[in-house]
């Protein structure tokens, strides 16, 4: 078993946080990425999608996971499981310092995740106050004008990484 905390960062401009839509544990939010083979090292050439609200029943039928897949190369089976309750939002003062804030954790089990891709679903709040909700990243950035702040908002530079942890 090896648990990887999936970290991101951004710039923020004019922004207080960027966080998943329903918070850093939203049940409906679909994280996307790509898994590594365990056993052949081969990477798979599509995402991979997982969210908290879908799970499915492993082989031996007593417990529950949110991904079971297999290696398109040598056929091995991993599982994905997420583990709700260490993430937290990406705010002004950890992106001005390039620091990355922890988003999830996944217990994976048969293979690694890798590039992990920003899509819809993300919400930001201004520093007036202002939220900006189901802001899509997929573009690689979201600009937007606060009318509140009388200000342009910018998230950009957005980049994931992911960290073994314990």
């Amino acid at each position: 078993m090896v648990n990887y905390l999936l970290k991101i960062t951004a710039d923020l401009e004019n922004l207080a946080s960027l966080q998943p839509q329903g918070g850093c544990d939203d049940p409906v939010f679909t994280f996307y990425f790509k898994f590594k083979c365990g056993k052949c090292g081969e990477v798979s050439s599509k995402d991979s999608c997982v969210s908290l609200n879908e799970t499915v029943p492993l082989s031996n039928g007593r417990a529950t996971t949110h991904l079971i897949q297999k290696c398109k190369f040598c056929n091995r089976e991993g599982t994905a499981t997420m583990l709700p309750g260490r993430g937290r939002p990406l705010t002004q003062e950890l992106s001005e310092a390039g620091k990355y804030a922890p988003l999830m954790v996944f217990d994976c089990r048969g293979f690694e995740p890798l590039e992990f891709s920003f899509g819809a679903g993300w919400k930001v709040e201004s520093v007036a106050g202002t939220t900006f909700e189901n802001v899509d990243l997929s573009a690689g950035e979201f600009i937007e004008y606060d009318e509140i702040g009388e200000r342009p908002v910018m998230v950009s530079n957005l980049r994931a990484s992911f960290d073994v942890v314990k």
